[in-house]
Order: structure tokens, then sequence, then C-alpha cells
């Protein structure tokens, strides 16, 4: 069963690429959306089947891989705990996502070649998943980079798709360098990659030093540090996270697939599988969480001055990673597994959700274009709204909470019931955090669902009136103007008319095609945490859930339990704040975003440009790559290489070649006098010697 779940999507891909126009749309869409479909139908079981005690771990082979002396490798699928929820959350979301491009991507030319990608993808995720060993589990890794790099990219004749793809697949090449010298250190120190054997010894090498350049260093915190850089790359952290936002540039069910449910959980799901590793490491652990903490807090307070709403989602993705990361650091693995798999169905809720959204208003993405789209666009509205509800967390305990409530509430619980001081950190910056997170998710259905329409404001919609599509628009450079609930201020003087007649444009609602994955990923937005709360929380039956999966640490579940009163009531009162915060600026009193602007101008700018990180980046790494590549190129390549080599040797051969020229003037009498001057040397040298 789980060689078919795997290998279905590649035998897909294969299909629907190589067939490409060949096959034709229709065939291309069949084959890889029923595989998806199927693999899904396939992993339910094996997720219920853990749950109910009735599935055991086992590890199915499929090859001998790679024999060379000590270093063996054997191509295994892994089956557990971990690999039954990531199995579901996978296939789950990636088969929805293939059903949703049916309607989204029915205008596109090449969609034989996205369906091929998406089903490659989500092939490297599953193998990702299921590896039984660190080779297998990078050959995943990397197969998700390229399948994302491919997919960023889809629409390859915009310079931006582009720039964003060769983005992506850089920044992850940081990451992947330490992750590949962590899985050469760790194969150094244990002498294998078989994960299982690496687990079961990791806590016999706990304080174990090793020597390098004249310092001491501790083996198992330099083999979790390396490993964790390539979780900060693949899960966009905080000083790796720069390629995320910018991944939006691809078509919408990409950003569900790989940006919110999927790739960015990768590195998560590295740490949890290799916990009892980082089990034997508190500075791991601590580096661990101070970094998830400090992504949660910045991409938090970004979120709240974005005006393209992916970005908007986009951001929000990165600070709930931040979040399960620093879950993991304070010890609290299924937590962290718990908002992954919740996080899943919401998150790629409103990503799908806001492509409906788009879909609506003629492929524009910045907010402050649209108003009342609830009344056009109900069930997208809906399920936008019930995704809101689960991100920020509504719920009442002990009686009916949202996805977001349980596991979001539980990773702060952990934080401060892990009883350490950065856990303590962690746990505010965390409440702080869930208060952003509520401002700009509600801020997003407001602008977007309430209010007045100003979409006639639009270059987008006025285009489409005139039976445009608009290709060339720059949603990275929209139209200036304060961050406000009404249009630009060259637009203001027609507020009334805008809410009137909208310029002669009526947005629409999306086909089944789409809706049908919003309605079922709704229902998991609502009802995913309260159903599994107690498989993957209860102190008592967690550790038989996940029966040796990850480090599961009853007594953090305990603590959980036994926090203050107040602790468990913060999330909540931070979310309420956030939706007043909200309502009062985009609903109440429109005014307010724009004084806040004008107020706090430097602290608006620093926000708005994402704490200044691709501007820093682009002086101390781009500019002077830059720098050197023109040096290479002008001094190195043209002004020595060629000069001295293909130019140098043309040259010569020129020169020679007209010199030459020059001596054969097709006269007898100049041949004669020449031969006369050879004759003349030649006596000379001759009578001297």
């Amino acid at each position: 069963m789980i060689q078919a779940i795997v290998f279905l999507p590649l035998l897909a891909a294969i299909i629907a690429g190589l067939g490409n126009r060949a096959i034709g749309n229709t065939a291309a869409k069949t084959v890889t959306t029923g595989a998806l479909f199927i693999s899904c139908a396939l992993s339910w079981p094996i997720f219920i089947g853990f749950l109910t005690h009735t599935e055991h771990a086992h590890v199915a082979p499929v090859l001998q891989w790679i024999s060379s002396g000590p270093f063996q490798v054997a191509w295994a699928l892994r089956v557990d705990t971990l690999t039954a929820v990531m199995l579901v959350v996978i296939t789950t979301v990636s088969a929805l996502v293939h059903l949703y491009s049916w309607g989204y991507m029915a205008e596109d030319d090449s969609q034989p070649r996205f369906f091929a990608y998406l089903s490659l993808f989500t092939f490297a995720m599953l193998m990702l998943v299921t590896a039984d060993n660190l080779v297998q589990m990078f050959f995943g890794w990397e197969g998700v980079g390229l399948a994302s790099y491919l997919l960023i990219g889809f629409w390859y004749y915009k310079p931006s798709a582009n720039a964003a793809a060769i983005k992506a697949f850089v920044v992850n090449r940081v990451g992947d360098f330490g992750f590949m010298l962590g899985i050469f250190g760790t194969f150094w120190v244990f002498g294998t990659v078989s994960i299982p054997e690496i687990l079961e010894r990791a806590p016999t090498m706990a304080g174990a030093t090793v020597g390098f350049l004249g310092g001491s260093f501790d083996v198992m915190t330099l083999l979790c540090l390396l490993l964790f850089i390539g979780a900060m790359g693949k899960s966009a952290q905080l000083g790796l996270h720069t390629w995320l936002p910018d991944a939006m540039e691809g078509p919408t069910p990409v950003s569900a697939l790989i940006h919110a449910a999927t790739m960015v959980t990768a590195g998560v799901f590295m740490v949890c599988r290799m916990s009892p590793m980082f089990e034997t490491s508190a500075t791991a652990m601590t580096v661990v969480t101070v970094v998830g903490a400090a992504t949660a807090l910045f991409a938090a307070t970004v979120g709240t001055t974005q005006t393209d709403i992916k970005r908007v989602i986009a951001y929000s993705t990165c600070s709930q990673l931040g979040y399960m990361f620093f879950a993991a650091g304070v010890g609290a693995y299924g937590a962290a597994m718990f908002h992954l798999f919740t996080h899943a169905f919401f998150k790629a809720l409103l990503f799908l959700g806001a492509g409906s959204v788009i879909h609506a208003m003629h492929h524009e993405q910045d907010m402050r274009f649209y108003g009342g789209l609830r009344k056009s666009i109900p069930i997208t509205f809906v399920a936008m709204t019930l995704g809101t509800l689960a991100i920020t967390g509504v719920g009442v305990a002990g009686i009916f909470g949202f996805a977001g409530f349980y596991s979001k509430d539980a990773i702060l619980e952990a934080a401060y019931g892990n009883g350490s001081d950065i856990g303590r950190v962690a746990f505010a910056i965390g409440v702080f955090a869930a208060l952003l997170t509520s401002f700009y998710s509600w801020r997003l259905v407001f602008l977007t669902f309430f209010g007045k329409p100003r979409w006639a404001a639009s270059e987008h919609i006025q285009h489409a009136i005139h039976d445009s599509h608009g290709h060339g628009h720059d949603h990275d450079n929209p139209p200036a103007q304060e961050d406000a609930g009404h249009t630009p201020a060259a637009h203001h003087a027609g507020h009334d008319h805008v809410a009137e007649g909208t310029g002669g444009y009526h947005p629409h609602e999306s086909p089944w095609s789409m809706l049908t994955p919003l309605v079922l990923l709704s229902v998991g937005a609502v009802f995913a945490g309260w159903a599994f709360e107690h498989y993957f929380l209860n102190a008592e039956h967690g550790a038989e859930f996940w029966n040796g999966s990850l480090a599961f640490d009853t007594h953090l579940m305990h603590a959980m339990h036994e926090v203050p009163l107040w602790v468990k009531l913060s999330a909540t009162f931070a979310m309420l704040t956030g939706l007043l915060i909200a309502w009062w600026a985009y609903i109440r009193d429109t005014s307010v975003p724009a004084r806040f602007t004008a107020t706090f101008r430097g602290l608006y700018d620093f926000l708005q440009h994402k704490w200044y990180w691709d501007e820093l980046y682009n002086i101390i790494f781009v500019r002077p790559a830059f720098a050197f590549g023109r040096f290479l190129w002008k001094r190195g390549d043209e002004g020595t290489i060629d000069r001295f080599g293909p130019n140098g040797a043309a040259a010569l051969v020129a020169g020679t070649s007209r010199v030459s020229g020059r001596l054969q003037s097709g006269y007898v009498y100049t041949y004669a006098f020449v031969m006369l001057i050879g004759l003349a040397g030649l006596a000379t040298w001759a009578i001297a010697a």
C-alpha cells in the first residue's frame, strides 16, 4: 500500500510530463488528479490505523541503493505515526489542490506541465517523509526544492517569477549546505545514515566533544545545529526566510501546496524526526526556540503592513512555522506536529480562498482595491472566514474551538509550562504574535469582504472592462497610498460613484472545481483540532500514539494542563484584542490606518520594508557578488583569458597572415629579388663560419 501511495504521483507526473500536449489537458489533469486521490484514499486508513492502534510501524524495502564499504544505503519506505500524519497532510492537500487547479488554471496553455510539476513535487515530499535514512531524506529534500523552483517560475515569461524562483533556489542552497554537512558529520560520528540506528545511539553521544582548529566542540550540538540550518532554509526561518514571500509569484495553487501545507513544513518534520538527537543538546534546543520565536515575531509584524492578499498569508505562514519551531525547541514535539497538522488545513484553505478572490477580481491581488465582496462571492467569504477563525484560534475551552484554538494554545502552554527562561520569553512573544495574527487576519477579511467596493480604481479591473487581461501589472509595486481602508487619494473624491457603479465590473463566484476544495478544507479548519487533540497531546495516550516516532515528554504534557488560568486565557485575549483593533480601524473608523502611518512613519516604513532584510542582503551579498562576477568577466575572462588566449591567438594569426600576404605580390622579379637576398645571406653565413 505504501508503495502505491508514494509512486503513483511519480507515475502520473511522468505520464503528464512526457505526454504533455500529445495527450491533451483533460487527460493530463485526469491522470494526475486521479493518482493523488487514490494516494489520499490509501493514506487515511493508515492514519486511522495508528489512531486505533490497529496499524504498527514497519519498513517496506524497495531496493539496495548504495553499497560502498561501510556506507550502506537501502531505499526503504518507513511507516510510523509521524509518517502517517504527514501522509494524510500531503496527499489530502495535494489532491484538493490538483482538483482546485482544474478551475484556476483552466485558461493556461501549459496545463499538462503544471500538473506534472505538482505531482512531481508530491512524490518528492512523500519520499522525504517516508525516508528510513538521511540520504533518502536528502533525496526528497532536494526533490521538493527542484519542484518548487519549477513551480514558482512556472510563468517563466514574467521576469519577477524567474527572479523569485532563482531566489528560492539560491537561499535554499545555503540551508542545504548546512544540512549536507550535518549528514556528513552524522555519518562520521555514528558510522551509518540509518535514522533508527542514529536515534537509538544518540543518547550515548551526549557530552562527547570533538577538537577543531584548537577548540573543543560538543558533537551533538554541532550536528544538531548543522541539521537545523537546513530546516531554517526549507521552512523559511529568520535569516533564510527571504525567499518565501517572493515565492508568491507562482500560481496560487502552488502557494497552497508548497508554501502552506507541505514543503515549508519539511524542516519541522525533520527536527521532530530527529528529536532524540536534539534532546541531547540543550544549546541546540535553545537555538531552535530563539529562532522560532524571533521568526514568529518578525513575520507577524511584517504581515500587518502588507497589501497583497497572498503576501499577507505568506508572512502568516512564516509566523506559524516559527510557532512550530519554538514548540519543538521547548520539547513539545507533539504540539509542533499538531499545529503542523491543523495549520495544513486552514492555511491551504486561506491560500485557495485568496485564489478564489483573485479569480473573481480578475487577477487583482491588492486588497485596497477590494471591498464588499461577501455578497458577490458568498461561498468564498464563508470559507475564508472559517479559515480566519481557525488561524486566530477562536474557541471556548471545554466546549468547542476551531483548529488553531487547540494547537496554538497548546504551543503557548507548553512554552510556559517548560519552566525555562527562554520558554517564558517564547511564550510572551507567542502571545504578542497571536495578537498581531488576529489583527492582520481580520484586516484581510474586512478589507476584502466588507466596506464599500473599491475595485473601480484598479487597473486590472479597468483592463477587464475593456476586454484586456492586464498581464503587465506589477503586483509587487501597487500604487502609492497610505495603508487605509479606502481607495487611493486620486479616487477618493469619487468614492460614492465607485460604491454604486463599480466601473461596470461585477465579481463572480469561482467554478465548483475551485469551491469544492474550499468546502472540504473548511471542514478540516473547523474540526481538525477538536477531533484529534486527544491523540496528539494527551499526556496518557500521546506516548502510545506517537510510539517512539518522536520524543514525547509526558511530564511537559502534564505541565501544559497545570499552567495558571491567565496563561490559558492569554491567547484568547490576544485574539479578541487583535479582532477589536482590526474592526475599529477597517470598519468603524477607516481613517485610523492613514493617521497611524502618518504618526509612526518610521515604524511603518521599517515593517513595510520587511525589517530591511532584503536591502541588507543586497548590500552584503548581492552587490559584492555581482561586482566580483563583473571583475572576473571583464578583467579575467575578457582582459586576460580571451586577450591572451582565443583573441590573442587569433590576432597573431591575423597579423602574420597580413605580413606574409604582402610578400605574395605575384611579380617574378619580386620573388627573384627575395631569392637573391636569401642567397646573399646564406653565402655570408657560410663565409663567416
